[in-house]
């Protein structure tokens, strides 16, 4: 009898190119929005638009991570969709609760209403395609 290794699925193939040009993607927005929020009108809300550019660099970050397909990119991948799902969800909990914190939208704020909720919704997808791409026990 021959044993064989457990195998693990790539997650930069098939669904999991959609989702790192979702990911990409919303990198391009939020990186627009928020270099311009911060070249602008920083002083008016500078919470805001941090966290709007804190968001960019996780959408940046998760998008390699998943690209690469290792077990680095496998970590990065999984720590960036779980800091972004704890973020969107505090953000968009304080933002209902109390909108004198953030004067101006971000792009967790309210869930990612600004955005169709796939704020809310992508990270989900991105821990989903992780856990599906996982070994597959041999």
């Amino acid at each position: 009898m021959v044993e064989t290794q457990p195998v693990r699925r790539r997650t930069n193939a098939g669904p999991g190119r959609l989702l790192i040009a979702v990911y990409l993607l919303f990198a391009i927005a939020a990186t627009s929005r928020a270099g311009l929020q911060i070249a602008t009108k920083f002083d008016e809300a500078p919470v805001a638009y941090l966290l709007s550019a804190l968001a960019a660099l996780i959408y940046i970050v998760a998008a390699v991570g998943l690209a690469r397909a290792g077990h680095t990119g496998r970590r990065v991948a999984l720590a960036c969709c779980s800091v972004e799902l704890v973020g969107v969800v505090a953000v968009g909990v304080l933002s209902l609760v109390d909108k004198d914190l953030f004067p101006d939208e971000t792009v967790w704020s309210q869930f990612g209403s600004g955005y169709g909720y796939i704020p809310l919704v992508l990270p989900v997808l991105g821990l989903v395609w992780l856990w599906r791409t996982r070994r597959d026990p041999a």
